[in-house]
C-alpha cells in the first residue's frame, strides 16, 4: 500500500525555526516519491475534520512537527484510528517521544518515520480530558501553567521555574480511590504517566511503559521540603525508586504503583494539567486508561 502523508507543523512550537525543517521534509518525500502534504497547525487546536480527511483522501500517516501540548491537540481526534501517528519533535519538553526513543534531530526522527515500523501505545483520560502521556495535579500543574507562559522554554527555564516556586509552593488534600483502596493524603503533587517523564529527560515514572495497559501514580506528599527535594532529585536523576505492592505502607515521602484507573477527590481545587497544558480544575477527577489509544511510529525494538 502506498504511503499517503499529512504534516502538521507547529510554527511556534520550541525555539528553532522551521524552514529547515520544511524544506527537508519537502525533499524526503520527493526523495522517496511519497504523496504528502503539509499543513501548519490550528492555535486553537482544533481538528475535527481531520478523521474524515484521512478516511476521503485515503491518509496512511499523520506526522505531528510539535510538543506533547501539540501531539495531545492532535491525538485525540485520533483515538483507535489504524493510522501511523508520527513524532518529528520540536517542542520544549518532548516528554512523549523520548520515551518512545524518538531524537530531536529532525533527520533522525524523519528516517524513523519513513521506516514505517509502528505500534499501538496507550493513553488515558482524566474526566472527558484525553493525555497521551502525563498529566498532573498540584505543583507540577502550577509549574506547566507557568512555564507555558514563559516566551523561552527549554529544560534551564523549566528548571528556573521549579526552583522559584517549590519552596513557596503549598500541599493540598487529597483522596485517592483505587483497588478497593482508599488514600487519604496532603501532596504536593500528584502526577498520572503513561510516558517516563515530563519531557528533557526529566524522569518521574521511570518505571512506565507507553503500552504495558497500566498508568503509573507517583504522589509527592507533604513533608520535610528539603527532604521531598532529594527524594525527587533520586527519582528524576537516577530513576532508582522503585513501584510499592503494598501502597499503603511504602515510604510515606513519595507513594508510586501501577493501576489501570483510580478516582481523586481534590476537595482545595489544586490544579490540574494534561500533557503539559493548564485546564479548569474540578474537585471531583476520575482516571481511565484507553487502551491502544493511538498507532506510534517509533524505532523498531530489539529482539
Amino acid at each position: 500500500m502506498n504511503r499517503k502523508f499529512i504534516f502538521f507543523i507547529n510554527p511556534i512550537a520550541g525555539t528553532k525555526n522551521k524552514e529547515r525543517l520544511i524544506n527537508y521534509i519537502n525533499l524526503k518525500c520527493v526523495e522517496n516519491k511519497l504523496i504528502f502534504e503539509i499543513l501548519f497547525t490550528d492555535e486553537k487546536g482544533e481538528y475535527y475534520f481531520l478523521e474524515d480527511k484521512i478516511r476521503s483522501e485515503n491518509i496512511t500517516d499523520v506526522i505531528i512537527c510539535g510538543g506533547d501540548g501539540t501531539i495531545n491537540h492532535i491525538a485525540k481526534h485520533l483515538i483507535g484510528v489504524d493510522i501511523n501517528v508520527g513524532i518529528i519533535p520540536v517542542g520544549s519538553g518532548n516528554g512523549l517521544a523520548f520515551a518512545a526513543g524518538i531524537k530531536t534531530n529532525y533527520k533522525k526522527s524523519i528516517d524513523v518515520i519513513l521506516k514505517g515500523y509502528s505500534d499501538w501505545i496507550d493513553g488515558f483520560y482524566v474526566n472527558n480530558h484525553f493525555s497521551c502521556m502525563l498529566s498532573g495535579l498540584g505543583f507540577d500543574a502550577f509549574v506547566a501553567n507557568a512555564f507555558l507562559r514563559k516566551k523561552r522554554r527549554g529544560l534551564f527555564t523549566y528548571i528556573l521555574i521549579c526552583l522559584r516556586y517549590f519552596f513557596i509552593s503549598k500541599s493540598y488534600l487529597f483522596e485517592i480511590s483505587f483497588d478497593h483502596q482508599k488514600l487519604q493524603t496532603n501532596a504536593f503533587f500528584i502526577s498520572i504517566a503513561n510516558s517516563n517523564q515530563f519531557g528533557n529527560y526529566v524522569k518521574i515514572a521511570p518505571k512506565a511503559k507507553l503500552n504495558d495497559g497500566l498508568l503509573d501514580i507517583i504522589i509527592v506528599t507533604k513533608k520535610n521540603k528539603i527532604m521531598v527535594a532529594m527524594v525527587l532529585l533520586k527519582q528524576v536523576l537516577f530513576g532508582t525508586i522503585q513501584r510499592g505492592k503494598d501502597v499503603l505502607h511504602k515510604n510515606k515521602n513519595l507513594y508510586y504503583f501501577q493501576v489501570p484507573q483510580l478516582k481523586i477527590k481534590n476537595p482545595k481545587l489544586a490544579p490540574i494539567h494534561i500533557d503539559g497544558e493548564p485546564i479548569n480544575t474540578e474537585e471531583f477527577v476520575s482516571i481511565k486508561l484507553q487502551s491502544k489509544a493511538i498507532k506510534l511510529l517509533q524505532p523498531k525494538p530489539n529482539v
